[in-house]
C-alpha cells in the first residue's frame, strides 16, 4: 500500500520523506489556507515546492465547479510539474473534466467521494485515483471500511486499474484496517503514518537491552 501524507506543511512533508516511506501527497484548498497560503501565484509555488520534496504524485486541486473552469484550472495545474496529479470533484461535470483529461494522458483523483457508485463513475472515465472519505463517513456513524471492501470488490470484478486512495484517514487503525481490506493507497496526517511506530513493548524491549548492554560493559 502507498502512503501518501495529507497537508500542505512543508516541514511535515520533509519529516514524512525522510522517514523513507512516502509514495505522495495530497492536498486541497482547506490545507493551502490552514498553512496561510493565498494567492494564486503562492499557491501554484507550493505545488512546485511540495513536487520538489517528493518522489511521487502530489493531488492539487481545482477550485471552479464548472466544467470548463476545471479544465482551464488543471491543465494549468498539470503543467507546473510531471508529478501533479489534477483533483477533480465528484460531480457530474468533475467527472465529464476526468474523461477529458484521461484521452490526454493528464492524471487526475477523483476526491469527495461517498458511495460505491460514485466510485465506479470514476473508474469508467479513467481516473488514476479515487478518493473515498472514511474519516467523514465515520463521523456520521457509516462505516467507511465497508465502502473501501465495496470499491475494492467492484474494481477487481471488472479489472479497473483505478487505485483505491482511502482519504480522510484519522489514526492509525485506520492505516493497518486500509492495507487488510486492499486499499492501494492512503492518505492522513503524519502523527496516523507515525503511529505505526509505536508499541509499549518496543519500547520496554528495547530499554531492557541498552540496560543489560551497559550492565555487562560496567
Amino acid at each position: 500500500m502507498k502512503f501518501f501524507i495529507d497537508t500542505a506543511n512543508l516541514e511535515q512533508i520533509k519529516e514524512a520523506q525522510a522517514l523513507g516511506v512516502l509514495d505522495g501527497v495530497t492536498t486541497n484548498p482547506s490545507l493551502m489556507a490552514k498553512e496561510g497560503i493565498s494567492g494564486k501565484n503562492n499557491v501554484l509555488k507550493h505545488y512546485v515546492d511540495i513536487c520538489n520534496i517528493v518522489d511521487g504524485d502530489v493531488s492539487a486541486e481545482v477550485i471552479a465547479t464548472d466544467y470548463e473552469g476545471m479544465i482551464k484550472e488543471g491543465e494549468e495545474l498539470s503543467e507546473l510539474h510531471e508529478q501533479i496529479v489534477v483533483k477533480l470533484p465528484m460531480t457530474k461535470e468533475g467527472v465529464k473534466a476526468c474523461k477529458y483529461f484521461s484521452d490526454r494522458g493528464i492524471k487526475t483523483n477523483v476526491t469527495l467521494v461517498f458511495s460505491a457508485g460514485q466510485a465506479l463513475l470514476a473508474a469508467k472515465a479513467g481516473a488514476n485515483y479515487v478518493s473515498p472519505f472514511i474519516g467523514r463517513l465515520d463521523d456520521v456513524s457509516t462505516d467507511g471500511l465497508a465502502l473501501i471492501e465495496e470499491i475494492r470488490e467492484i474494481y477487481d470484478n471488472y479489472g479497473y486499474q483505478t487505485e483505491i486512495l482511502a482519504a480522510s484517514v484519522r489514526h492509525t487503525m485506520h492505516i493497518v484496517n486500509c492495507a487488510k481490506i486492499g486499499a492501494d493507497v492512503m492518505t492522513g496526517p503524519l502523527s496516523a503514518i507515525l503511529g505505526l511506530l509505536k508499541h509499549p513493548l518496543t519500547d520496554i524491549g528495547l530499554a531492557q537491552f541498552l540496560a543489560d548492554h551497559a550492565k555487562a560493559n560496567q
